[in-house]
C-alpha cells in the first residue's frame, strides 16, 4: 500500500486586524437596562482599502451618518484592499464579538446585511453562522447553493435590480430558489428598472428595519 490513513488534531491561534465604523444611537445609555438590536453591514468592493470614510458612502453607515438616532447599534467593517469578506470573516466576527461585549446589545436581535461584494458576504456569513443572526438581507449578491440547507430556518429578504449588469439577477434568484428547495422561505424583491444600485432604495425603506425587528433568535 502506498497510502496510509492519517489524522491531525491541533489547536491554532490567529491574529486578526480590521477597521470598522461603529454607530451607537444617541439615545443609548450605558447605565440603562435597555438592550439594543445590532446590524452588521458589509460594504461592496469599491469601499475596500484603509480609508474608513469610504465606508460611509452607501448603506447602513450612510444612513447612520445622516441620522444619529438610527435605532440600532451598527457595525460596518472595512475590507482591506485586495481581499474579500470570505478571507476577512474571522476578523468581522471578532469585531462583532468585541462590540457585543462592550455595549448593551441584544444577542437575540443581531441582523446581517450587505451589498454587492457584501451581498455575497451576507450569504456566506449567514450560512456559516446561521445560529448567530436573527435575519439577513443580502443585496445584489449571491452565494453557494450547496449552503442552502443551512439557511432554511433563517428569515432572508434578498434584493436585486432586474437590469443589474455587474451582478446578474440570477445570482440572487438561484440562492433564493435553492433555499426554497431546501425547505426555507426566503423573500426576493426585484426592482424592475434598477441596475446595480438596488441598495439605495432598499436601505431608504423603513419597512426593511421593521422587518428586521420582527425577528429574533
Amino acid at each position: 500500500m502506498s497510502q496510509q490513513a492519517c489524522n491531525i488534531e491541533k489547536e491554532i491561534t490567529k491574529k486578526v486586524t480590521l477597521n470598522y465604523l461603529l454607530h451607537v444611537p444617541q439615545e443609548y445609555d450605558p447605565n440603562a437596562d435597555r438592550k439594543w438590536p445590532v446590524i452588521l453591514f458589509l460594504h461592496g468592493a469599491g469601499e475596500r482599502g484603509s480609508d474608513i470614510e469610504k465606508v460611509k458612502v452607501h448603506g447602513i453607515p450612510h444612513i447612520a451618518e445622516q441620522d444619529p438616532s438610527f435605532p440600532f447599534i451598527a457595525i460596518s467593517p472595512q475590507c482591506p484592499e485586495n481581499s474579500d469578506w470570505a478571507r476577512e470573516k474571522d476578523a468581522v466576527i471578532a469585531a462583532l464579538d468585541e462590540v457585543m461585549a462592550a455595549y448593551n446589545t441584544d444577542a437575540s436581535r443581531v441582523y446581517l446585511t450587505g451589498l454587492s461584494m457584501g451581498g455575497y458576504g451576507t450569504w456566506l456569513l449567514a450560512a456559516d453562522l446561521p445560529d448567530r443572526f436573527a435575519a439577513a438581507a443580502p443585496i445584489c449578491g449571491g452565494g453557494s447553493w450547496m449552503d442552502a440547507f443551512r439557511l432554511t430556518d433563517m428569515p432572508i429578504w434578498a434584493f436585486h435590480g432586474a437590469k443589474d449588469d455587474v451582478v446578474l439577477l440570477s445570482e440572487s434568484e438561484n440562492m433564493v430558489q435553492a433555499v426554497q428547495n431546501a425547505g426555507g422561505s426566503p423573500i426576493l424583491t426585484v426592482y424592475p428598472e434598477a441596475n446595480h444600485d438596488s441598495w439605495t432604495k432598499t436601505y431608504d425603506n423603513p419597512e426593511l428595519y421593521e422587518w428586521f425587528l420582527k425577528h429574533s433568535r
